[in-house]
């Protein structure tokens, strides 16, 4: 090889280095949650999500039985109704947010969890706009997990993805392998220009601003969001409930958020 071509060579490495590091900023750790309280969780960070009528909190109750603190882990369950007679759901779910408590802006927000399967089960972590009009601010979903998948999915969603119908211009959403039965982390970094994910500190998708004169296209960068960690059943997307397969449970170690 001769010495011009190397240099070449070089400059195409550095060049390369240079664009896959972008977003290579230095972390500075600013909010945790660790979850070693005893018997609940900080109730000045969490408040237990109330039900609704969407598929992902119809069985949302505060029932005690729904959350545990089991050796510092916050643990969401999913059960069959066979105690709480003055509630006509036949399955209950467990699940809190940050909402107008604690919101997260610019930085990398990250979650350390073992998820466990069952059909119908439909845990999720995701964000949603602080002090916002849904979809406004727009919603990111770190991960959501089917019935017994070896795949999270990471989402988001705003005006232009939902009112628009524009799915894939550009693409709003991904897959990445999880460890089954294991602890797994799973992370999202916003930035004014994208919204990158994470499982395990691998890089798996990455959801860009782009020059459009449509409505909402990348509300997340101007956005605080609050963070729901929770527990589902059931669903059009997810599909039927198993009963035999309850409880399931997914435990939470930690969170943690950094700025850049």
């Amino acid at each position: 090889m001769n010495s011009k071509t190397a240099g070449f060579l070089l400059m195409l490495t550095m060049l390369a280095s240079c664009a896959g590091t972008k977003h290579a900023h230095k972390r500075k750790l600013t909010w945790e949650e660790n979850f070693n309280q005893l018997h609940s969780f900080d109730t000045t960070r969490w408040s237990k999500i109330p039900r609704g009528p969407s598929d992902w909190n119809r069985h949302m109750s505060d029932f005690d039985s729904c959350y545990a603190m089991r050796d510092g882990k916050l643990i969401l369950r999913g059960i069959n109704n066979t105690t709480v007679s003055n509630d006509t759901s036949r399955y209950l779910t467990g699940g809190i947010y940050t909402k107008d408590k604690v919101s997260f802006g610019l930085g990398r927000l990250e979650i350390r969890a073992k998820l466990n399967g069952a059909t119908g089960a439909w845990p999720a972590f995701w964000l949603l706009g602080q002090g916002e009009k849904y979809p406004g601010g727009g919603e990111i979903d770190i991960m959501e997990h089917l019935n017994y998948d070896s795949i999270a999915y990471q989402t988001v969603h705003s005006y232009y993805t939902i009112d628009l119908n524009i799915k894939h211009d550009p693409e709003h959403g991904g897959t990445a392998p999880i460890k089954l039965n294991e602890f797994n982390t799973y992370a999202v970094e916003k930035y004014r220009d994208s919204v990158v994910f994470y499982v395990n500190d691998k890089r798996t998708f990455a959801y860009p601003r782009i020059k459009t004169d449509k409505k909402d296209q990348f509300p997340y960068a101007s956005a605080n969001h609050y963070l729901l960690l929770d527990m589902q059943l059931g669903g059009s997307w997810v599909g039927k409930i198993n009963p035999a397969d309850l409880p399931v449970e997914m435990e939470i170690d930690r969170v943690r958020f950094y700025t850049f």
